[in-house]
């Protein structure tokens, strides 16, 4: 197990960091862009890219096209909202969302403004419709983007630092611990169940902004 772990994270690492960073900005793009996000795995992407840092220099590089790519992604989808919000919304893709996805996306929006920006950024499915959600509504870029970036920033520090210090860990402690592929793995699997519980107790918590029984009467996008 020790081999063939060293072996995979060795063949991560021996990409040229320039192409694994841009790998990675690539797919938080296409992760955070409108829809595109409910098919490329962004946070796999960085995991593995971020398996491979070796110096302060590629950590910071990394988190910084990490971050890069996910506002861009994030502003085309606003982008994409504000021209053509109502045509992707009842597109062949958009029609397969589920209108109950698109309401409730439009509801958070409204009720919450420029928080549930902020907090879709960690749950299923709003990350990515969210952003066009609020390019369709009546919230400013300017407001979008200070809402978002710390969000993204926040997001991608999470899984930068511990794809980082995760892989670091093993390579330091695999001549002494025979068992450090099965606990990398251990690691990497309660990491990821951790995302899982905490965005299913956010959404619990955030559910009644989105619910139909809400009165939003005279509510506005902030």
């Amino acid at each position: 197990m020790n081999q063939s772990l060293m072996w995979l994270l060795a063949t991560v690492q021996g990409v040229d960091p320039v192409l694994r960073t841009l790998i990675a900005a690539v797919g938080m793009f296409c992760e955070t862009s409108i829809l595109i996000g409910l098919l490329i795995p962004g946070d796999t992407i960085v995991i593995v890219a971020s398996t491979a840092v070796s110096s302060p220099l590629e950590y910071i590089a990394l988190l910084l096209a990490v971050i890069a790519g996910s506002l861009a992604g994030e502003s085309l989808g606003f982008a994409l909202g504000r021209w053509f919000g109502h045509g992707i919304r009842h597109s062949r893709l958009g029609r397969r969302i589920g209108e109950a996805n698109w309401m409730r996306a439009e509801r958070y929006v409204r009720r919450r403004g420029g928080p549930a920006v902020f907090v879709s950024r960690f749950l299923p499915v709003l990350h990515s419709l969210v952003p066009l959600t609020a390019g369709a509504a009546e919230m400013t870029y300017s407001r979008f983007i200070a809402w978002t970036a710390p969000a993204c920033a926040v997001w991608a520090t999470l899984y930068v630092t511990f794809g980082t210090l995760a892989a670091g860990s093993v390579r330091r402690l695999a001549g002494q611990i025979h068992f450090i592929g099965y606990l990398f793995v251990g690691v990497v699997i309660v990491f990821l169940v951790a995302v899982v519980v905490v965005r299913k107790l956010v959404e619990r918590h955030q559910a009644r902004h989105w619910g139909e029984d809400d009165d939003d009467t005279g509510k506005r996008v902030e």
